[in-house]
Parts: C-alpha cells; sequence; structure tokens
C-alpha cells in the first residue's frame, strides 16, 4: 500500500496498491464519497500508464482536483518504483 497525502483537495490521502503496473485497490480519505467511489470503479484494474493522461489536469478547486492528485500520487509512484 501506499499513502499520497493530497494538497488543495477535500480528500485528504490517497491509499492505493499497484502489481504489475496495474492499479488493484484504492481508497480516498474525505472527499466525495459518490464521485471518488465512481472514479475508483473506474481505475481499478487499468495500467497506471492509461490512467495518469487521463486524470491529469482536472482542474475543482486551488488549480487541481482529486482525479488530478491521483495522477500526481501515480506519477511520483513510477517515478520511485522504475525499473533500472
Amino acid at each position: 500500500m501506499t499513502i499520497y497525502n493530497t494538497k488543495g483537495t477535500c480528500s485528504r490521502q490517497i491509499i492505493f496498491s499497484v502489481e504489475n503496473n496495474i492499479l488493484t485497490d484504492i481508497k480516498f480519505v474525505g472527499g466525495c464519497s459518490g464521485s471518488l467511489q465512481a472514479i475508483s470503479r473506474f481505475v481499478i484494474g487499468k495500467n497506471v500508464d492509461e490512467i495518469i493522461p487521463m486524470l491529469q489536469g482536472i482542474k475543482c478547486r486551488n488549480n487541481t482536483s482529486c482525479p488530478d492528485q491521483l495522477a500526481l500520487a501515480l506519477i511520483k509512484y513510477s517515478a520511485e518504483h522504475k525499473e533500472k
């Protein structure tokens, strides 16, 4: 499990798991429950490299959004877990 502390959104954290570059589990702490449940269902089982461009740049408030923060969390995760 990876924990990402969000910035500028109603959700405070995104807790997620990735296996073989596939998002296998995700939970948002705080935020709009219905919308975040829907986003979670859409992205579970997808390749991280497919999710990032789909969600990056979506704006809500503070020039970011929960989907944008998920994209940033996955970018950070990918950078930290690149195969060498």
